[in-house]
């Protein structure tokens, strides 16, 4: 991949631009520039400079472009260097995917061509996580995916890289929610506790384990809970969870309102990075898959990003339901498409 595919990338009509630029997308950067016909400057959407009258600014696809027309790069965003930075993200994450143990940061960064401590906050920015957690994620899902095979639960640990049972233990009571052989066996030894809420978009399952929710779902019950963790513990709801359970249904009574709860819930990197996206997301405030897929540094993954948004396990906490189409349109929810619209209007897009 070059610096020339992301900025290939089809531009967004003009009045998107402008938008973009009044909000400052940063997941914008990239996919165009806006150039200033008073100063002859252009700068990158997320440009930390006041904004110009909507009448002087032009739009082209590309630096490229922008330079051909007589305009210069802004000294303050440096538009240029965003082809280029993208592209060092995009080759460490190949490096750490590739090495057998978590490599370093300065490995990292010396291998993307960046100083250490700017590269750490350059792959964080484009990620949404940096790159220790990355590189941790990478191996868990590793493990993850070595568990659901034939074989010792040793083998798997070893073989997903990680050098000693109690570090694989640790990072799976992280991200896993669960130790390696409770995600082998279907949950087993993990206690989930769990009830059923009733809201004004209809019944809301609630699952949680001791670190946080695990599941916020509509239409769904003890059953497909059962179905998710087999051997697990399903037990009834206590006070801790009741009260949880109290405060997401007034969320999905009011998702406009920003609330901050205990999470437990796994997913491969890329997941995380896209969830981390969503919940960036103001209430009243869409985004397109794309502009989710530009926004971690991965703009011609508008599909996985999609795919990504359906796996969230956690309805409205996780607010995938502010992802649109590129044309405007609902595109898909995996609770209807009716409760997506509803969910949109309280939050002032309806």
């Amino acid at each position: 991949m070059n610096e020339m595919t992301h900025l290939q990338a089809p531009k967004p009509d003009d009045e998107s631009c402008w938008r973009a630029f009044l909000r400052r997308d940063r997941s914008m950067d990239g996919r165009f520039v806006g150039a200033v016909r008073t100063t002859g400057i252009y700068c990158k959407p997320s440009c930390a400079a006041r904004h110009p009258r909507r009448e002087n600014m032009i739009f082209f696809a590309d630096p490229a472009a922008a330079q051909a027309a007589g305009f210069r790069a802004c000294l303050r965003c440096r538009p240029d260097e965003v082809g280029r930075d993208r592209l060092a993200v995009e080759a460490a994450q190949a490096f750490i995917v590739a090495a057998e143990a978590p490599p370093t940061l300065e490995e990292i960064a010396a291998r993307a061509g960046y100083a250490p401590h700017h590269f750490h906050r350059l792959f964080k920015r484009e990620m949404g996580l940096t790159p220790a957690a990355y590189a941790r994620s990478v191996r868990t899902e590793r493990l993850k995916a070595a568990l659901a095979e034939d074989g010792s639960v040793t083998d798997a640990i070893y073989g997903a890289g990680y050098n000693a049972p109690s570090r694989a233990y640790a990072d799976a009571d992280r991200h896993l929610g669960m130790p390696p052989s409770a995600w082998k066996n279907g949950g087993q030894g993990v206690a989930i506790r769990h009830m059923v809420v009733e809201t004004n978009l209809g019944p809301a399952l609630i699952a949680a384990t001791r670190k946080g929710l695990c599941r916020i779902s509509f239409d769904e019950n003890e059953s497909d809970l059962r179905a998710r963790f087999p051997r697990a513990e399903l037990l009834p709801a206590d006070e801790a969870l009741e009260a949880l359970g109290n405060q997401v249904a007034r969320l999905i009574d009011d998702p406009s309102q920003p609330i901050d709860l205990p999470m437990d819930v796994s997913g491969t990197a890329f997941q995380q990075a896209v969830w981390t996206a969503l919940r960036a997301i103001p209430p009243g405030e869409t985004r397109t898959y794309g502009q989710i897929a530009a926004s971690i540094g991965r703009p011609s993954a508008v599909r996985a990003a999609g795919t990504a948004c359906g796996d969230n396990g956690l309805a409205v906490l996780i607010p995938c339901h502010r992802v649109l189409r590129s044309d405007g349109s609902l595109g898909g929810y995996a609770y209807g498409l009716e409760r997506k619209k509803a969910l949109l209007e309280r939050e002032g897009r309806g």
